[in-house]
């Protein structure tokens, strides 16, 4: 944005133009680059070239059609429920399609704010060539993504995602028992970080398939399974940890020196932590298993950081990646909540329409209201509650999503007026630092947005209060109108969001629950040697295992609103115990793909337990229980399918917890504790009904 001001106002000093058109040139050309900035992600230069030349016509042809119009107030009002209708129903066509949407909509937005003249527009649109050229250079040249070193850094962010697990295991284990509740809210700490560390395996996963990613001598199979591997080992480090943290205090501040000191990346000081706590822990029969399981898993994780540059040797198949990149980034959930139904009568048209005509629907009828009621407020600055209601539909999913977004905007604008009127008499009669403060405003919007929605609409009023002062508009009274036309535009959000066939949160949980399930019903079907239909070739186990991890993430990703107190008949810690149980259940499919992955005999115990779980999964599947609810009813079919499941692990003759085999007691344990997690979430209080099933399960 920066750079494109200053090429925006060179040009126009070459050109000889006057201060107004100079100003608004400038400012076009800086839209037209922090979108395209957005757009121009990837490595393929044509795709680039390609897009980037729609832009001028994407904005050029808004700015028109706003001319053109301009002399037709209720036309011009007309037209604006209509560009933004179409703005949001071109989306469907691809990611590059969100950017030509929205800056049509920018484009017809400008011409009704500043209302320009014929004789301006050739002025305009050679200033979105202007800005679509030179934002479109810089993504080639200095911006251009470098995919392999992008992955070195996501691959240095893993290991920095694993020492931070390490340090909240450290912390765990140093919390006294009977810090019952402190105890619980690290423990929810821990399983956040390993979510963020699955996290950045998916990143890993994701640009591995960019092409030029991955290193010299490997392939992207080779640094999957070596992400995966790594994966395993902190996971197993994290449980051992769990179950330690009941251990008496020298054992506890002994495995505690072990994890501080990995967290700390002194692999030295680990060995010597290492056999601190294999002194201590030989005196504890009941802990010694689990205090040498956390010393070799953390050892073994150290071995593979000496081997981080040494690929596989293993011929590990084609390559297909399990999650895609969406700007440069993993998907948010408005992927997931895409293929959900809307809830409402049956008569209700809308009900019917796929996702992006809904919303586009849904944000037109929102700028409608947003222009009746914010032209009560007043008839010329109304846009401003049509930006907020037309947003509110950007990057949402769900109404809940829809409806928080909106305060947010409302908060933002509001924190954002005070400082705006601060900065201004700091800034009045410095063009210059005004220019600044616009750049560094959004510079910090952009990078704040994905803590909070509300730091970008603060520093966009700050830089909405700069630009009416290059105007030579600003007043008081013009911030505390946008205040009161954004809540205007945002109580047109919540309301057609609540209201007009709405998109349930607990309807895309249970979508996104339902996946979940399938993932791993899948996956062990493959186990068990029993590939989907359209699988040619080998099974790639490890792809599989990464689908379960996307799957567990897009939970995760909506479920969110129902771990707060925010819903009615909901109970947060409810929620949260079952999303743990699912997480549990997917994490487990690590150890026991590892398992049998390249064992010639797998235990017959092993696969039969396979097969039964996975039809449990499907049969979950069938009959979702709903998060959240105590009361939620069992159902007799999944009762009956994780039944079949205890008689495949614990009614055969042979008993695979006692295999000689080590990869066996790997297997059957995992399938013995994915089951337990599963059977709390389908079947909660069918072991209370027959204690004689649940002590041969403890036994």
């Amino acid at each position: 944005m920066a750079s494109a001001l200053g090429v925006e106002l060179a040009i126009a000093r070459l050109r000889g133009l006057g201060e107004q058109a100079t100003i608004v040139g400038m400012i076009l050309g800086a839209v037209v680059a922090m979108m395209g900035s957005m757009a121009l992600t990837g490595t393929d230069a044509w795709a680039k070239v390609r897009t980037a030349a729609v832009f001028p016509v994407a904005i050029g042809g808004g700015v028109v059609i706003g001319v053109a119009v301009s002399g037709h107030p209720r036309l011009m009002l007309s037209l604006f429920v209509v560009v933004m209708f179409v703005a949001v129903f071109v989306r469907r066509f691809g990611p590059a399609y969100f950017f030509y949407g929205f800056m049509l909509w920018m484009g017809y937005f400008f011409a009704s704010f500043l209302q320009p003249t014929w004789s301006l527009v050739p002025d305009l649109l050679l200033a979105t060539v202007i800005g679509a050229a030179w934002v479109l250079l810089l993504s080639l040249t200095v911006t251009r993504s470098r995919p392999r070193q992008t992955l070195d850094r996501i691959r240095r962010n893993f290991d920095s995602r694993a020492r931070r697990l390490a340090a909240a295991i450290t912390v765990l284990l140093r919390t006294s028992p009977e810090q019952a509740h402190t105890r619980d809210r690290l423990r929810r700490r821990l399983h956040s970080q390993q979510a963020q560390l699955a996290e950045a395996g998916l990143m890993i996963e994701a640009w591995s398939a960019e092409s030029g990613a991955v290193p010299p001598g490997w392939s992207a199979q080779g640094l999957r399974r070596r992400v995966l591997e790594g994966q395993l080992a902190l996971e197993r480090m994290a449980a051992a940890g769990e179950e330690l943290s009941e251990a008496p205090a020298s054992l506890r501040e002994g495995a505690a020196r072990v994890t501080e000191s990995f967290s700390l990346n002194d692999m030295p000081a680990v060995r010597d932590a290492v056999a601190t706590l294999g002194a201590i822990s030989a005196e504890d029969s009941v802990y010694e298993p689990v205090a040498r399981r956390l010393a070799a898993v953390t050892e073994e994780y150290g071995r593979l950081m000496g081997q981080a540059r040494v690929p596989p040797s293993d011929d590990l198949g084609e390559f297909v990646p399990s999650v895609e990149l969406a700007m440069g980034n993993l998907p948010s959930s408005a992927a997931v909540a895409r293929d959900v139904s809307a809830r409402g009568h049956r008569f209700n048209p809308l009900t019917r329409l796929d996702f992006t005509t809904r919303q586009a629907v849904q944000a037109a009828i929102a700028g409608a209201l947003a222009i009746v009621l914010g032209r009560q407020l007043d008839t010329t600055r109304y846009y401003w509650a049509v930006i907020a209601a037309f947003v509110a539909f950007a990057g949402t999913g769900t109404r809940f999503e829809t409806v928080a977004k909106a305060p947010y905007r409302v908060l933002g604008t509001l924190l954002g007026l005070v400082a705006g009127v601060g900065l201004a008499d700091l800034t009045q009669g410095h063009t210059e630092w005004m220019l600044f403060t616009v750049v560094a405003s959004m510079f910090c919007g952009f990078y704040l947005v994905r803590v909070n929605y509300a730091f970008m609409i603060f520093f966009v009023t700050i830089m909405i209060a700069q630009l009416y002062m290059i105007l030579n508009q600003f007043s008081d009274q013009l911030l505390v109108l946008r205040l009161e036309e954004t809540v205007v535009g945002a109580a047109a959000g919540i309301a057609v969001g609540l209201l007009l066939a709405p998109l349930s949160t607990r309807d895309t949980v249970k979508a996104a629950q339902v996946d979940l399930y399938e993932a791993l019903a899948t996956f062990l079907d493959a186990v068990a040697g029993r590939p989907p239909s359209d699988t040619d070739g080998p099974t790639d186990v490890d792809g599989l295992m990464r689908e379960v991890d996307n799957q567990l993430r897009d939970l995760l990703l909506v479920s969110t609103p129902l771990t707060r107190p925010l819903l009615l008949a909901n109970s947060p810690a409810l929620v949260r115990r079952q999303i743990a149980l699912m997480s549990r259940a997917a994490r487990l499919a690590r150890p026991l793909g590892a398992a049998v992955r390249g064992a010639d005999d797998v235990d017959p115990v092993v696969l039969r337990s396979c097969v039964a779980l996975a039809g449990a999964l499907r049969s979950m599947t069938e009959h979702p229980a709903l998060l959240g609810s105590s009361a939620a009813r069992t159902d007799p079919e999944v009762v009956a399918a994780l039944d079949d499941v205890d008689a495949a692990l614990y009614g055969g003759v042979e008993d695979a917890s006692q295999s000689s085999d080590v990869r066996t007691r790997i297997a059957w344990r995992s399938l013995a504790r994915m089951h337990s997690a599963l059977r709390e979430l389908g079947a909660p209080q069918h072991d209370e009904a027959d204690p004689a099933r649940s002590s041969r399960r403890q036994k």
